[in-house]
């Protein structure tokens, strides 16, 4: 049985900053976890622990729930190298929206010449990014993601969101139950980015929720 007091001690230790960038997203994930960790099949404090240290590590404790796309030139050229070139880096370095439009347009369904790598940038629990990705998140949550990208970081929506692309898209659920760390990240993330970070803050989640 989900134990809540145990849930929201765990969120206020571990998200202290997590109202800061959205106000009152804490109070509403832990009126919502109830009724949505159920909805979506989290049933065990494994489960439950394995997704939101996913989550911790995606968006910082809820601290990063926009991508930063500041970059210097240099990490421009390391991390996109097909996407910049050295003149390109140096011009866009420190453009948040240059950067996004120059990195993510072509690609993800984002439309070249738009704003669309800017508008569709990683946000949410999980980092949502891309056109086609807001698109498909925003059908299975009955919002329209496509004209209003933002909502995704809205209180009301941003358990869901992330439960959602957690389960339903990334279909992590059946390693999170059995505490498989390696084959959870690479469905949610694509590959195993800081995994080492995620493997950390599913640990605190563990020992908090007494997985």
């Amino acid at each position: 049985m989900f134990d809540s007091a145990r849930f929201e001690a765990a969120l206020m230790q571990l998200w202290p900053h997590g109202d800061d960038k959205i106000p009152g997203l804490r109070p509403a994930m832990v009126s919502q976890a109830p009724a949505l960790f159920a909805k979506y099949g989290l049933v065990t404090p494994m489960a439950i622990a394995n997704f939101m240290g996913e989550c911790t590590e995606e968006c910082g404790g809820g601290i990063e729930v926009e991508e930063n796309l500041n970059y210097r030139a240099s990490v421009l050229c390391s991390q996109w190298p097909r996407h910049f070139t050295a003149a390109q880096a140096l011009a866009m370095q420190h453009h948040p929206q240059l950067i996004a439009n120059q990195a993510y347009n072509g690609r993800m369904g984002n439309r070249i010449g738009t704003d669309d790598g800017w508008s569709y940038r990683g946000r949410g629990p999980s980092q949502t990014t891309g056109r086609d990705a807001y698109a498909q998140l925003g059908q299975l949550m009955g919002l329209d993601l496509v004209t209003h990208p933002e909502l995704i970081n809205a209180p009301e929506h941003f358990l869901e969101a992330g439960l959602i692309d957690f389960v339903t898209i990334c279909k992590c659920l059946p390693y999170a139950e059995r505490d498989d760390e390696v084959n959870e990240t690479r469905h949610l993330n694509g590959g195993l980015i800081g995994l080492q970070q995620r493997q950390a803050s599913i640990g605190l989640w563990k020992h908090a929720l007494g997985a």
